[in-house]
């Protein structure tokens, strides 16, 4: 998706921050709305609909995980979070309620910018197939690699832009084990510890919507010291 084409949603309580951040970003080709607190930002859903939502955690009221997981339950909007909060528990609960990515405070705007490019660039495009779409079956669940879109019988199964893209990984070679290193290299984050861990917790969110016991899981599995295998049907 292209800068031009994409529509961002700033939520922040500091209008300072709010302003920089709009006018960094739209000189960078984006069209940026703004939202100062998590009520407000409710409010500009209702009518609007964004390509990327980027969402300050520590606001006054509804803090910034409270909005993700109610963003989330309803659509599968990238979201990347802004946190004070430097501490892998912190940064992890993001993640499990829903959010993408997160970015620690102080950070540069180029590192924002390259982080909102990075999402984007991982969510699925619709493509055609003459040949018809690929599926793949895992239980009652149905994949269209081509589509990357996900169904649990006539119900859509809304993805987050990384569990897209792990999709998208696990697709290209089911049966086939998956190093958590190299997963975190083909979402294209940094190398290291916490983005492992960053990755078992999207596994873990993606297991529940295609497992039917994501405690024991079927079809994404566990390779005890290897990594994670997709077994379809």
């Amino acid at each position: 998706m292209a800068a031009m084409d994409a529509h961002l949603l700033i939520v922040d309580d500091d209008e300072r921050i709010r302003d920089l951040l709009k006018k960094f970003l739209r000189r960078n080709g984006y069209l940026v709305t703004s939202a100062r607190d998590a009520a407000h930002a409710r409010r500009v859903l209702e009518g609007l609909d964004f390509d990327m939502i980027v969402l300050d955690v520590m606001m006054p009221g509804e803090d910034g995980v409270s909005l993700t997981r109610a963003i989330r339950a309803e659509r599968m909007t990238p979201i990347l979070l802004l946190t004070a909060r430097g501490e892998t528990d912190d940064r992890i609960t993001g993640l499990e309620a829903g959010a993408d990515d997160y970015l620690v405070k102080p950070f540069e705007p180029r590192e924002l910018l390259l982080r909102i490019n990075a999402i984007l660039r991982r969510m699925p495009e619709v493509t055609e197939d003459p040949a018809g779409p690929k599926i793949l079956t895992l239980g009652q669940i149905r994949y269209d690699i081509e589509r990357g879109e996900m169904w649990d019988g006539t119900d859509i199964v809304h993805l987050t832009a990384t569990e897209s893209q792990l999709m998208r990984i696990f697709s290209a070679c089911p049966g086939e084990v998956i190093s958590r290193t190299k997963l975190v290299e083909d979402l294209g984050r940094d190398r290291g510890q916490a983005q492992e861990r960053a990755v078992d917790v999207q596994i873990t969110r993606l297991r529940r919507k295609i497992e039917a016991d994501p405690k024991q899981p079927r079809y994404l599995q566990t390779v005890r010291g290897a990594g994670y295998m997709l077994a379809p049907d």
